[in-house]
């Protein structure tokens, strides 16, 4: 059973967040490559991340994103205090804000499973089963990554997580932002993900509350994390 090891970086910059991840994934790819060049018994284990964070506000645009999907210009960036990254994940144009559980699976897929659809499938499935434990609803749309509810009603569907990685050497970085308690408001100055049709929605919408313990939320992520990937939490 391969080990995970759980890494919560708080509230932190989103710039700041993605160096850190570039350093846990290099070095990941750096040892397989040097694992390479040596007998079996002289190898070294590669490590497994999960990290844990929030971001302050801030939209990323991924490798298949457009620029048009932005709905505000530079100027009304910079007078709202908001980051715009081009980044190297997939998918298109998204938002992070206070109130979301930002998870970043660091891994080495040669221990779970060497299938890059599967991997996001199973990724889906651990948001899909934490909701379940608010009574939450939901499932995948046909055709677009994430999670979503009402998906089989196209008229009232809405995304409550987004999700997009980088892969290379089946080492993954990035990950999925799961809305819980954070405003929607910026999610109007884009095309979330590049669906013209479909709206996002919160946790804390869903259940018309005003707060849920994010604690709790990243609990539920752990534990069907480590059920769905046979992983041992660390």
């Amino acid at each position: 059973m391969p080990t995970v090891q759980i890494l919560d970086w708080g509230l932190i910059d989103y710039a700041q967040a993605w160096r850190q991840q570039e350093t846990l994934y290099r070095q990941t790819i750096d040892l397989k490559l040097a694992n390479r060049n040596l007998p079996p018994e002289q190898q070294h284990l590669t490590p497994n991340y999960l990290v844990f964070c929030e971001h302050p506000p801030t939209y990323t645009l991924g490798t298949s994103g457009k620029y048009e999907h932005l709905l505000i210009n530079q100027q009304q960036i910079e007078k709202q205090g908001v980051s715009f990254y081009k980044v190297d994940r997939g998918g298109d144009i998204t938002c992070h804000v206070p109130g979301q559980v930002v998870v970043y699976p660091i891994l080495d897929l040669h221990h779970f499973m060497t299938d890059i659809s599967r991997f996001m499938r199973t990724c889906e499935e651990v948001i899909i089963k934490t909701l379940q434990q608010y009574n939450i609803t939901a499932n995948r749309l046909a055709d677009a990554t994430g999670v979503w509810i009402e998906p089989e009603t196209p008229a009232n569907a809405r995304k409550i997580c987004a999700m997009g990685i980088r892969c290379s050497r089946w080492v993954t970085m990035h990950g999925w932002a799961l809305n819980v308690n954070n405003s929607l408001h910026y999610f109007d100055q884009i095309v979330p993900c590049g669906i013209k049709d479909k709206k996002v929605t919160s946790m804390c919408q869903e259940l018309n509350v005003n707060l849920i313990d994010m604690e709790g939320v990243k609990q539920h992520i752990k534990n069907h994390f480590a059920q769905l990937f046979d992983a041992q939490l660390s």
